[in-house]
């Protein structure tokens, strides 16, 4: 009674009510803390937590310095930086993000120094799924970093709070994953209470201690930090990090114990339900173990003795609360939404088996079941279906089965899809009415093309019935390039709006061989996949009438991450195109500012308020640093004039086939994320032509031509004229200044444009 009437008594730090999502909290512990730098780069799920933390900070709630990296590695060398500076660093990424940053995780660790990553969970690709499961976050766990589990938005919000603490302490100094379940967590919105006063929270993880600790600006103790080390040093180092990991253990319970005082909810190590007196029990990580919390209270009003297991950490491994809590249960049946392939179980479960074997007095059974893969969603009826395996093995004393997948469908040969239509090839796609021919006067090439109309027989690459937006750009620009292409083609689409809108598994738009790769890797993947080609031709190995022409699609900011693939088949001078269609932004998670988004721009990572008006900085010229690596051929090209872009194609083609590396980049309406009329798309891109923004032109064999000059049809128009037409720009049009600065930089580069097609040598 005396305890009761204590707690009564306890007051906690005045907190506010709301309903919000594991990604609005990451951002709001992130804000409240008010980290110096947070270097990102958008994949879904993960993608709101930057988006979020750019509203927050229009609105002035924040100083965070957000860097827009180049990729995840980028982001991830951006965060490694500035913690080695003695910042406090935050970060939130996904899947194929984490494991591409994934070689910069241990050097980090490594060298001890702290930060926060959310680590929002999402299947891995191959094949490409954007839902969640676990096998990004099992990638993590010999990173060296503590990690730590949040299994609803209101852990999200806690658990960034304790990260940092137990990040910094000086029993620890090491970086902290934060891991969240995408989509279920990370956009569901749930009851939540968060510190109505930001110092509460800023009291609580203390001020930064990081400067007193060896850092790079700190030139009175200068610090060389990642020196090569021979084996005895570097056995030293990972022993030294492996004892801090462990001490990370008991500082979490400090810190939960602190945290618990302050805000009313304690995290154990182990969230242990109905263990104390269980028979059978299953473990779960994050969200899927509530749904078994109420099975188990369903089991136990039929006198089954049945409990729940979900860790709060899983780095340190908690092996010794998990022998206590599984001292007396009969049988643990472990989910896993990720498999350790050809182990027969996942990671925790050998973990866990590992553990138990410590324990002579322990007799409980262990199977695994993996599921839940790529979102697949955990009902209650899957819940009782994993009870019901435990009970199925207490009852028998043994294990028949201990590893399998739950919840698979084998396929079935009479239920294969019927194709639906002959795919046309080679001759279908060559209508003659193309001619290029080299002119040895100029060195350049001879192109005829008939116009458009005569080439309306010829069959689309993609067939219809994609899932794009209404009034996309993208699709109905490729299909115009396609028409000046003849024969067959091999298409690699890297991941963007265009390849995830035409290849919804088991359907598929493409009517020629397509492969997908990702952001970072296309043109590496292609020129891998021609010159594999080329060599079997030349063994005999292969027969085709004529080659194929190689294309390469990139688009929603895929040249940003895929700059250095690219510039590497480049400077090899594979015979292929890489074709970029560029819709300003990263559109395919949301719409965020990429480098190829222009100065002013909104987008969801660069908003218009009071504190912030757009993207800082002018959108970097990617024909021009491709032209620099000596491509016999680069262009640019627009829907709204389609003759040009099919003297281009054909160009292209022709290049690529007989040459080396073709690189062309179309502009291409976005009506979704340009915020336009769906009707509008050609005309905005029309307008920027003319006004010279994205003016028309080709560098052949080192030699510059426009190949359509505004000002000599007297077709010019000001800047303004094309931002009006758009939502995410008509804020410019009351920024004077701003609007000056765009025109001046538009005049600059045409200026300089022209002055490259008046004298070849330049």
């Amino acid at each position: 009674m005396a305890k009761l009437e204590e707690e009564l008594k306890q007051t906690y730090a005045e907190q506010v009510t709301t309903f919000e999502s594991g990604n609005e909290m990451a951002a709001t512990a992130a804000a409240q803390i008010n980290y110096h730098m947070m270097g990102y780069f958008p994949i879904t799920p993960s993608t709101e937590v930057a988006q979020y933390l750019d509203q927050m900070k229009t609105r002035g709630q924040h100083n965070i310095k957000l860097v827009a990296a180049d990729g995840e590695h980028g982001s991830a060398g951006i965060c490694y930086g500035a913690a080695a500076a003695g910042a406090r660093v935050v970060n939130a990424t996904s899947s194929q993000g984490f494991l591409y940053m994934l070689e910069q995780l241990p050097v980090q660790s490594g060298t001890r120094f702290p930060m926060v990553m959310n680590l929002v969970t999402r299947a891995v690709s191959g094949p490409l799924d954007i839902r969640g499961d676990h096998s990004d976050l099992y990638y993590g766990l010999n990173t060296g970093w503590v990690i730590l589990m949040a299994s609803t938005p209101q852990a999200v919000y806690d658990m960034n709070i304790m990260a940092l603490k137990i990040a910094e302490h000086s029993d620890v100094r090491l970086p902290v994953m934060v891991a969240y379940d995408g989509f279920y967590t990370s956009h569901q919105k749930r009851k939540v209470q968060y510190f109505a006063d930001a110092e509460t929270v800023r009291n609580f993880v203390g001020p930064n201690p990081n400067l007193n600790h060896p850092n790079i600006l700190d030139f009175e103790h200068p610090v060389t930090v990642g020196a090569h080390m021979n084996g005895d040093d570097l056995s030293n180092n990972h022993a030294q990090l492996s004892e801090a990991l462990r001490r990370s253990e008991a500082v979490y319970e400090q810190v939960a114990a602190e945290y618990a005082s302050l805000s009313g909810r304690e995290y154990p190590i182990l969230d242990l339900y109905h263990i104390e007196d269980a028979e059978v029990a299953v473990l779960l990580l994050n969200s899927a173990a509530e749904s078994a919390k109420d099975v188990a209270d369903q089991l136990r009003t039929r006198g089954i003795k049945a409990g729940v297991i979900r860790p709060n950490i899983i780095r340190p491994f908690p092996a010794a609360q998990l022998r206590d809590a599984l001292r007396h249960v009969k049988v643990l049946l472990v989910g896993e939404r990720a498999d350790s392939y050809g182990a027969d179980g996942g990671n925790l479960t050998h973990e866990i088996k590992a553990a138990l074997q410590e324990d002579p007095l322990n007799r409980t059974l262990v199977l695994t079941r993996i599921f839940g893969l790529g979102g697949k969603d955990f009902y209650e009826e899957d819940a009782e279906a994993f009870f019901q395996l435990a009970i199925d093995a207490a009852k028998a004393g043994r294990v028949e089965k201990p590893f399998d997948y739950y919840g698979i469908n084998p396929g079935s040969p009479d239920k294969v899809m019927p194709q639906v239509m002959q795919p046309p090839r080679g001759d279908a796609y060559r209508t003659g009415l193309i001619q290029v021919t080299p002119d040895e006067a100029t060195g350049k090439l001879k192109v005829k093309v008939p116009p458009l109309r005569s080439l309306t027989t010829k069959p689309r690459r993609l067939t219809p019935g994609h899932g794009a937006c209404p009034g996309c750009g993208a699709l109905s620009a490729l299909e115009l390039f396609f028409k000046g292409i003849e024969g067959d083609i091999v298409v690699l689409f890297q991941t963007g709006c265009v390849y995830v809108v035409t290849t919804g598994y088991p359907y598929t738009s493409h009517k020629q061989p397509m492969i997908h790769n990702l952001f970072q890797n296309g043109a590496a993947t292609l020129s891998g996949a021609l010159e594999a080609y080329l060599e079997m031709k030349r063994r005999n190995e292969i027969e085709m009438p004529d080659d194929p022409t190689f294309i390469m699609i990139s688009g929603d900011g895929g040249m940003d991450i895929g700059m250095g693939s690219a510039i590497g088949a480049a400077l090899r001078n594979h015979k292929l195109i890489m074709l970029e269609y560029d819709n300003e932004g990263y559109m395919n998670t949301g719409s965020q500012q990429s480098y190829s988004t222009p100065v002013g721009h909104m987008t969801s990572t660069s908003g218009v308020g009071k504190m912030q008006k757009g993207k800082h900085g002018h959108h970097k010229d990617t024909v021009q640093i491709m032209a620099a690596c000596n491509i016999p051929y680069a262009f640019t090209a627009a829907e709204s004039h389609p003759q040009d872009m099919l003297r281009k194609a054909a160009k292209a083609q022709w290049y690529a086939n007989n040459v080396g590396t073709a690189y062309g980049k179309i502009l291409c309406a976005c009506p979704l994320n340009w915020k336009s009329e769906d009707r509008l798309g050609t005309d905005i891109v029309g307008a920027a032509v003319e006004s010279c923004f994205f003016p028309l032109y080709e560098i052949e064999q080192g030699s510059t031509t426009i190949t359509y000059n505004p000002e000599d049809k007297d077709k010019r128009i000001p800047a303004a004229e094309w931002l009006k037409l758009m939502g995410k720009t008509k804020h410019l049009l009351k920024e004077e200044a701003m609007l000056a600065t765009i025109e001046q930089e538009i005049e600059r580069r045409w200026a300089i444009l022209k002055k490259k097609h008046e004298i070849s040598e330049l």
